[in-house]
């Protein structure tokens, strides 16, 4: 059986790659310019629990609550039911003082796990995660208790970097 791996060529097929390390070093020529996400980690907060956590597995929609898990952009498909999440793309970037929390950005999920079905848009997910590598800061859709979880949560994981946070995160996650 032929399996395609989309991270590790097979010398057919260019495929889609998330690299580690800066991609525009070098010759320029294959790999240039893809996406790094060395720095990204997607936090779920899980609205009804008033938890958060990092699932890695988010990165390609593989995360713990999304396996097993069909999902539409129609909200009428969970049937009236569902548990809220919130996945958060947060970048971390090292200055000359240390690393920092730079950008975050927050997607909304829905998973209504009796009927298999979730709630997602898709490239709302992407354009969030794009604007978290950028430095951004969108989190104006999350509720204030959500925004609690989220920043006790990234105070616990790195107190220094919590410190040297983006002025912008800081503010609209201690607004209350």
């Amino acid at each position: 059986m032929n399996h395609l791996d989309i991270f590790h060529q097979d010398g057919k097929k260019s495929g889609f790659n998330i690299i580690k390390g800066d991609s525009t070093k070098g010759h320029g020529g294959f790999g240039a310019g893809l996406i790094n996400l060395d720095n990204m980690s997607p936090v779920i907060v899980d609205v009804e629990a008033g938890t958060a956590q990092v699932d890695i597995g988010a990165l390609h929609a593989r995360s713990d609550i999304e396996r097993r898990i069909r999902f539409s952009a129609n909200k009428e498909d969970l049937q009236g039911g569902g548990k809220k999440y919130w996945l958060v793309w947060v970048n971390t970037e090292v200055t000359k003082d240390g690393p920092r929390y730079s950008g975050a950005a927050a997607a909304e999920m829905i998973i209504h796990r009796e009927i298999k079905r979730g709630y997602k848009v898709l490239a709302d997910h992407v354009n969030k995660m794009d604007k978290a590598l950028k430095g951004k800061v969108v989190l104006d859709e999350m509720d204030a208790q959500s925004k609690k979880v989220l920043r006790d949560f990234l105070i616990s994981v790195a107190p220094k970097q919590w410190e040297q946070a983006n002025p912008e995160l800081k503010a609209q996650l201690n607004a209350e």
